[in-house]
C-alpha cells in the first residue's frame, strides 16, 4: 500500500475505530460515524478507539488506542460496510474559503 519513501508519512497516519464506543447500530452506524467524522475536523480531537490492548507490533500507524488525541486533521475518511455488500466510503475536508 506504501512505498518505503513514504515511511515518513505512516507515523501521520490516524485510524480511530468509532463503533468500539457505541457498539453497532446498524442503519444508523454510517451516520452517526460521519457526524463524528466531521467533529474532528472542526475540533482537532480524534475519539479512541477503546479496549485497544494488545496492539500488532508490525501496526505502524496511529490508531489512538484508548485516550483521544489532538491533531492537524485537513482530510478524513469514513468507511460504513454494511450487511449484504452495501458498502460505502466518504471523504471529508474542512472548508477554507
Amino acid at each position: 500500500m506504501f512505498s518505503p519513501h513514504d515511511a515518513l508519512h505512516i507515523n501521520s497516519i490516524c485510524v480511530v475505530m468509532f463503533q468500539s464506543m457505541i457498539g453497532h447500530s446498524l442503519a444508523a452506524s454510517g451516520g452517526m460515524e460521519a457526524i463524528a467524522t466531521i467533529k474532528a475536523i472542526q475540533t482537532g480531537w480524534l475519539h479512541p478507539t477503546i479496549n485497544q490492548f494488545n496492539l500488532d507490533p508490525e501496526v505502524e500507524f496511529d490508531t489512538v488506542a484508548n485516550h483521544k488525541q489532538h491533531h492537524e486533521i485537513n482530510v478524513a475518511i469514513s468507511n460504513s460496510f454494511g450487511f449484504g455488500g452495501h458498502n460505502s466510503i466518504v471523504a471529508f475536508s474542512a472548508f477554507k474559503p
